[in-house]
C-alpha cells in the first residue's frame, strides 16, 4: 500500500474494534493489577461504537472520518481512555481534513499530531509508564522510516510501541491510577501502552495485506 486512504483509514479502525474486543479480557487483567480494571471493557465498548459510526463514511475525507471516531470515544469510554485516544484522534483530523489519502510522509504529520494531542491531554512523558512509552517511539519510528514507504514505516512503528509497551514493566508509574501504587506498580505492564501497541500492529497488518 502507497498511501493510507480514507477506505483503509477505516479497515484499520475497524479491524482495531474486532482487536480490541478479542483483547478485552487480557487488557482488562492487566488494569486490575495497576488500575481500575476496566480498560479492557471501555477500549472494546467504545471501538465497537466507533466501528458503527464509521461504516458509513467511506465517500467522506479522512480528517472526518478521525473526527468521528474522536467524538465517539470521547462520549463512550469512561476513565482516561476516551479523552486520551479522542485527543489522539481529533488532533489527527486537524491535519487530514480534506484529505481522502495520505502518503507515508502525511501519515507519520497525523500520527505526530495525535501524539501531540495525547501529551496536551496527559502531560505524561515517556518513563512515567503511561501509553505514551508506547505510541512516542511508535511514531518517531515511522516518521524516521517514511522515506522508505509505507510498509516500512508502519512496520518499524509497530516494532517500537511493541517495545516501548514491553519497557513498561520494570517501571513505577508516575501518572494515573497506577501511580497511586508507588513502587508496586512495578513489574506489570502497562495497559494503555499495550492498546497502544495494538493500534500500531493493526495499522501495519491493514497497510500491508
Amino acid at each position: 500500500m502507497n498511501e493510507l486512504t480514507a477506505a483503509a483509514v477505516i479497515d484499520w479502525l475497524t479491524a482495531l474494534s474486532k482487536v480490541y474486543n478479542e483483547k478485552k479480557d487480557y487488557l482488562t487483567d492487566l488494569d486490575r493489577a495497576i488500575g481500575d480494571a476496566d480498560h479492557g471493557a471501555n477500549m472494546a465498548r467504545g471501538f465497537t461504537v466507533v466501528a458503527e459510526k464509521i461504516s458509513p463514511l467511506a465517500d467522506k475525507d479522512i480528517g472526518t472520518i478521525f473526527k468521528t471516531v474522536a467524538m465517539t470515544l470521547i462520549s463512550t469510554v469512561g476513565g482516561a481512555s476516551g479523552p486520551l485516544y479522542g485527543s489522539f484522534f481529533l488532533q489527527a483530523a486537524g491535519v487530514t481534513n480534506g484529505k481522502t489519502g495520505l502518503n507515508a510522509g502525511e501519515a507519520g504529520t497525523m500520527l505526530e499530531a495525535g501524539l501531540k494531542g495525547v501529551v496536551a491531554r496527559g502531560k505524561a512523558a515517556v518513563g512515567d509508564k503511561t501509553m505514551i512509552d508506547a505510541m512516542t517511539p511508535a511514531v518517531a519510528a515511522f516518521q524516521a522510516a517514511a522515506g522508505e514507504g509505507l510498509s516500512s514505516a508502519a512496520d518499524k512503528a509497530r516494532q517500537a510501541a511493541r517495545a516501548g509497551a514491553d519497557s513498561t514493566t520494570p517501571l513505577v508509574a508516575k501518572k494515573g491510577r497506577a501511580s497511586y501504587l508507588g513502587e508496586r506498580s512495578a513489574g506489570h505492564l502497562d495497559p494503555g501502552s499495550e492498546s497502544t501497541a495494538l493500534l500500531f500492529q493493526t495499522l501495519y497488518d491493514i497497510v500491508v495485506k
